[in-house]
């Protein structure tokens, strides 16, 4: 019986492995592009927030603005370290999409939620401070029971 070894044929540049995979790369990874999402939802959602308020908008149409800004910005941010990590564009998109589009959508129930449960606060102005209050306060709620927070306590 012969104990000769066989050459590996060389792996295709297509191939899922050729990403590092081993030990803790891929959970940094993971974590970094959660936290990136998150972040990038809390900016469109303040950026959103802002922009309908200042220019008068009503509740649908300010946070619809604030909704459709958290989806942009939380896969835009969310991309970035998929992106370092060697992904395509073409890889980084379906991944984004399919990892991200529940915690995105779970942050915006709940911050919207939120803030249309604090009295007043879908009518507070920019200059008053209720309406940072309110937002904050949401951002801390969404924190507190997004996907994240789990992800993070268990790496």
């Amino acid at each position: 019986m012969s104990t000769t070894s066989h050459p590996r044929p060389p792996r295709s540049p297509h191939h899922a492995s050729r990403y590092n995979t081993r030990g803790g790369h891929l959970t940094r990874t993971a974590i970094s592009a959660t936290a990136h999402c998150l972040t990038g939802c809390a900016i469109g959602e303040i950026a959103g927030l802002a922009i309908g308020t200042a220019l008068g908008w009503g509740t649908f149409a300010t946070m619809s603005l604030a909704i459709a800004l958290a989806f942009l910005f939380g896969y835009g941010l969310t991309s970035l370290p998929l992106l370092r990590a060697g992904f395509s564009i073409a890889a980084v998109i379906p991944l984004a999409l399919a990892s991200d589009t529940f915690s995105i959508l779970t942050m915006e129930l709940a911050d919207n939620g939120f803030i249309l449960l604090v009295p007043g606060a879908v009518d507070a102005g920019l200059n008053d401070l209720l309406f940072w209050e309110s937002l904050a306060a949401a951002l801390a709620v969404v924190r507190w029971v997004s996907p994240f927070r789990r992800a993070s306590s268990s790496a």
